[in-house]
């Protein structure tokens, strides 16, 4: 697929349902010309997303546990299968098991790993492995939650309780957060949090007093697609902001945790202001909003202006003011880095 052979039909289409509620009516793949058309559009922004979760994770010292199999549940075109392998390598894995509600899907996301990955074994999954009850390694879920119903949800819960981790990438709306929160209380007390919380109590974002905030992050799109022609024409012909990819995620872990205490996590885009900045701070004492005021530490000001790195950050701070921070970086991360 190439930029001048884009399905607009299909894409249209697609989207339109996505914003709808169409998706949920029932299987909306219809053909692979669609697929690869959404793959190279819309699927490579949610790889984006992709990409900054698996950085965040990095920089918490997360990975997966290896020589496991990767469940890709609901793999659309298969981009979250593909972004997780490339991000840990093949070498961790032993397969990468792919299901989608149609079969084209399927089809579409296990030939694209193939080709990416010639040394791995892909495979589809049957009916009978969803409902068997037996062990999943690393099961991956990426923008479903607002299509499925009740018993989907249901049947979905059943897979998780079957995982030793899970990653989990949904879009950064309030209605979505929430729903993904709900989930991450629901099972907290099987699991360990990794991320994007930084403390396995209960999400305050319930709390009424915060009943305007939800949890979400913003993902920085490629520099370079600003100056692609067909990524400004893309954004233009679809009505989309190519700079805003808002999402939000959850990490999961049987495993003891690998973050280190102490981590607090910045809630959206801090705000500035000419004498100071302002944001949503989220750690193991709740939320609060904290400012940091210019003077107090110029470089770290400008940073959180500036910097396309998760905001995970180690604080020091008098009350309710920062006086000053260090974004977290895990040593393994820091020497990959390098």
């Amino acid at each position: 697929m190439d930029w001048t052979k884009l399905d607009w039909s299909a894409l249209d289409r697609l989207r339109d349902g996505f914003l709808h509620g169409g998706a949920a009516a029932g299987p909306y793949w219809q053909s692979e010309s669609a697929l690869a058309s959404y793959d190279l559009t819309y699927g490579e922004r949610i790889g984006w997303k992709w990409d900054h979760v698996l950085r965040e994770l990095a920089l918490r010292g997360w990975s997966p546990p290896k020589n496991v199999t990767v469940l890709d549940w609901g793999c659309g075109s298969g981009v979250a299968g593909r972004r997780v392998i490339a991000h840990f390598g093949t070498d961790r894995f032993v397969t990468l098991q792919l299901w989608d509600h149609a079969p084209v899907a399927v089809d579409f996301a296990e030939n694209q790993a193939r080709l990416a990955f010639p040394t791995l074994h892909v495979e589809a999954v049957t009916p009978g492995f969803l409902q068997d009850g037996g062990p999943i390694g690393l099961l991956l879920i990426s923008h479903v939650l607002n299509e499925l119903s009740t018993d989907a949800l249901a049947a979905l819960r059943g897979l998780i309780a079957r995982a030793q981790a899970v990653l989990w990438v949904e879009p950064g709306t309030s209605e979505v957060s929430r729903g993904l929160g709900a989930i991450r209380d629901a099972v907290k007390g099987e699991f360990n949090l990794v991320a994007p919380c930084t403390h396995q109590n209960a999400c305050p974002m319930f709390q009424i007093a915060h009943e305007r905030h939800w949890c979400h992050f913003f993902a920085p799109p490629p520099s370079e697609i600003f100056a692609d022609s067909n990524w400004v024409k893309f954004g233009q012909r679809a009505g989309i902001d190519l700079r805003s990819l808002p999402y939000c995620f959850l990490a999961l872990d049987r495993r003891p945790p690998s973050t280190a205490p102490g981590l607090s996590r910045v809630i959206g885009r801090p705000e500035h202001f000419k004498p100071y900045a302002r944001l949503l701070n989220c750690d193991a004492d709740g939320l609060a909003t904290l400012t940091l005021p210019k003077r107090a530490d110029p470089a770290l000001f400008k940073e959180l202006d500036r910097t396309k790195q998760p905001l995970v950050y180690r604080w020091t701070r008098s009350g309710d003011q920062l006086t000053g921070g260090t974004a977290a970086c895990h040593p393994e991360a820091a020497e990959s880095a390098t």
